[in-house]
């Protein structure tokens, strides 16, 4: 389970995430939605340790996660993909996911796996490497600098990196943003695919509220920082709470309309 408990962080006199508690059960995909400006990435990086809370707590499977480093609640089992991960750009696309595996299957207290030891002796770490690449359609590239990969393609290959770690948790912000309309659709299917593991936990933030609709099990609706539904997609993109705050539309606009339809 992870969890967030009065979970608040302030700039100045602005509260951009206003004591937020939730918890994420595994087996679950739940998508955070809200209009611009709501709080969705800062929750995140709240989440990830990107930024420090100024009240609150964060725990996963009982761990407090509160006042630990970025890197060491990725070691604790949360991943962020497109905000921890980092590329190699001089590196080709294969040695980028090789070296993620290296690190998640030699640990850090294990011997006999040195970061820069030579490939060749540790065939297993290129083929689970490999294997990664083929799930992300990226294996024709392996050879391929990660420097001259497209947009597209460098989204694909960060999904290769978090998946190569085996996290607990996978949390995707705007995952397709930037992507063509042919290259969305390869990481949708790679989170439908995580999702069939029922003891991971999904955390999803996106704006296309079909993409929601299909993919997630459960929505959570924040406005100005403060969460204001929680509950099953048909139900909350229904409630009147999230077609004011995320769609814009009000109980006074429909009453307006009909008025004028009459």
């Amino acid at each position: 389970m992870l969890a967030t408990h009065n979970l608040t962080i302030r700039f100045g006199g602005h509260v951009a995430v206003n004591g937020v508690t939730c918890a994420f059960a595994p087996g679950t995909l739940t998508a955070i939605v809200g209009p611009n400006g709501a709080g969705k990435t800062t929750y995140f990086n709240l989440i990830s340790g990107q930024l420090k809370a100024s009240a609150g707590s964060v725990q996963l499977g009982g761990q407090d996660l509160t006042t630990l480093s970025p890197s060491a609640r990725t070691r604790a089992g949360l991943g962020r993909a497109f905000q921890l991960t980092n590329l190699f750009p001089n590196l080709s696309v294969l040695e980028n996911v090789r070296l993620a595996v290296q690190a998640k299957q030699g640990g850090p207290h294990r011997r006999g796996l040195n970061l820069w030891s030579i490939w060749s002796d540790h065939r297993h770490l290129t083929e689970r490497a490999e294997s990664i690449l083929r799930s992300v359609a990226l294996f024709e590239r392996r050879d391929t600098p990660v420097a001259s990969l497209p947009h597209g393609d460098q989204r694909k290959l960060e999904v290769a990196l978090l998946m190569a770690l085996e996290p607990q948790v996978y949390m995707f912000d705007e995952p397709t943003a930037g992507m063509s309309h042919d290259e969305a659709p390869v990481i949708l299917n790679l989170i439908r695919e995580l999702k069939k593991d029922k003891t991971k936990i999904i955390l999803l933030v996106e704006h296309k509220m079909d993409v929601v609709r299909e993919l997630a099990d459960r929505i959570i609706v924040l406005t100005n920082g403060t969460l204001v539904a929680d509950g099953a997609p048909a139900e909350v993109i229904a409630s009147p709470v999230v077609q004011e705050a995320y769609l814009g539309i009000s109980k006074d606009a429909d009453k307006d309309a009909e008025k004028e339809a009459a």
